[in-house]
């Protein structure tokens, strides 16, 4: 939980200062999002529902940096005779967009690590701790124009074997569909 707290701060941090250094052009942007997905492979969780926060910078018209973070809730399912805890991941994430037209289609991915958050055990009937987090990875692609993105995505979180347990492997990742809205920032 330490390490949650010290990655908001830093986030927070990060995002004030990315909020000063604002462009006359509004190549700035903060995007706010909502996403939700089925989760793959589904041995512990069944499906997920997320929210995005990203800081954008345009660094030429065609190419985007900066920050994301979030919040996705994966709801555990009962597998194999577990019953599996629902678990949230809270990356911090590099951001990275394409955009070959001013408007229309454009892909990018987020890379960092995710914080996994929730009940300390990987299922209610176990003594098995839950991972705390691990490489993050995040593509996208999808449309664009000024105000809004739609977007398909896979959202995944590596842990390595860690929170496996005989007969389900331990895994917190998804494919589905979202959106965000532009916030243009400067003058």
């Amino acid at each position: 939980m330490k390490m949650l707290k010290h990655a908001i701060l830093f986030a927070g941090i990060f995002t004030a200062g990315a909020l000063s250094a604002q462009s006359a052009q509004m190549n700035n942007m903060i995007k706010v999002g909502a996403n939700v997905g089925l989760a793959v492979p589904s041995d512990n969780t069944s499906m997920a529902v997320g929210v995005d926060v990203a800081y954008q910078n345009l660094v030429t018209p065609g190419f985007g940096l900066g920050i994301a973070t979030g919040y996705s809730h994966y709801f555990g399912k009962d597998n194999n005779g577990y019953s599996n805890n629902d678990v949230g991941v809270v990356p911090v994430a590099a951001l990275l967009r394409i955009y070959p037209k001013q408007t229309g289609f454009y892909f990018g991915t987020d890379l960092g690590y995710g914080f996994l958050v929730g009940d300390d055990k990987v299922a209610s009937n176990t003594t098995l701790d839950r991972p705390s987090g691990g490489f993050y990875l995040k593509p996208e692609i999808g449309y664009h124009n000024q105000d809004w993105n739609f977007f398909v995505q896979y959202q995944k979180v590596f842990v390595g074997s860690k929170g496996d347990l005989p007969g389900q492997d331990y895994n917190v990742g998804n494919i589905g569909v979202g959106f965000s809205y532009n916030i243009p920032l400067g003058k």
